[in-house]
């Protein structure tokens, strides 16, 4: 073999993590905040009142200020979430889970007046306070996302996140796109990195691949 290597390669992979999901309820100020303010601090938002249900997230954000906020904690709790910033006074805060007749272990996964106390004010120096609460939940305090159960299924996929595969052959994670290669085998679909591994599949499996 000419290669000064022997024929050896060396490959870096740097790992690229899923950005946690806050699962926020209402359409207020603070919750339209919350929106703007999470992207840049590597948060996705997702609004509960799009349809797309709590499964999957890291943390929850109630901030309809009283409107639907018994039923979206209660759902937030029933998903496993384990941070629940409730947008409220101290005292209404109180209030709304002593209606529940929480557990000791349900409420301490609560947090009431939601996001670190900085002075805030105005809508979006509360969002600030409860986004700066979450990234220090998951960087310092391991908030991990709720588990996604059989009977949920998986947290439907947003605007913002493509469909993505796990190749068969060398267990990367792939983008579904037009040009991603492919096979359909006995009506089952496999996404692939790149032809090659397309085509060891294939070849293991006695299959002659599409390649049009």
């Amino acid at each position: 073999n000419p290669c000064l290597s022997g024929g050896a390669m060396e490959i870096f992979l740097q790992p690229l993590m899923p950005e946690p999901v806050v699962w926020v309820t209402g359409r207020t100020p603070i919750a339209d905040a919350l929106a703007k303010l999470a992207g840049p601090v590597g948060l996705l938002v997702r609004q509960a009142e799009d349809g797309q249900p709590p499964a999957g997230a890291s943390a929850a954000i109630l901030a309809s200020h009283g409107r639907a906020e018994l039923a979206a904690l209660r759902q937030a709790l029933d998903a496993g979430i384990d941070y629940i910033g409730l947008v409220a006074s101290r005292k209404r805060g109180g209030a709304v889970l002593d209606e529940l007749a929480l557990t000791p272990a349900e409420r301490a996964r609560v947090r009431t007046p939601a996001g670190l106390d900085i002075g805030a004010r105005t809508a979006p120096e509360i969002a600030l306070s409860i986004l700066a609460e979450i990234v220090r939940a998951v960087r310092v305090e391991g908030l991990k996302p709720a588990p996604v159960s059989a009977d949920t299924g998986p947290a439907p996929a947003v605007a913002d996140q493509p469909l993505t595969a796990i190749d068969p052959v060398c267990g990367m994670s792939v983008v579904i796109a037009a040009d991603t290669p492919q096979l359909t085998i006995d009506g089952e679909q496999y996404w692939f990195c790149n032809p090659g591994c397309r085509n060891a599949f294939a070849a293991d499996r006695e299959v002659v691949p599409d390649c049009s």
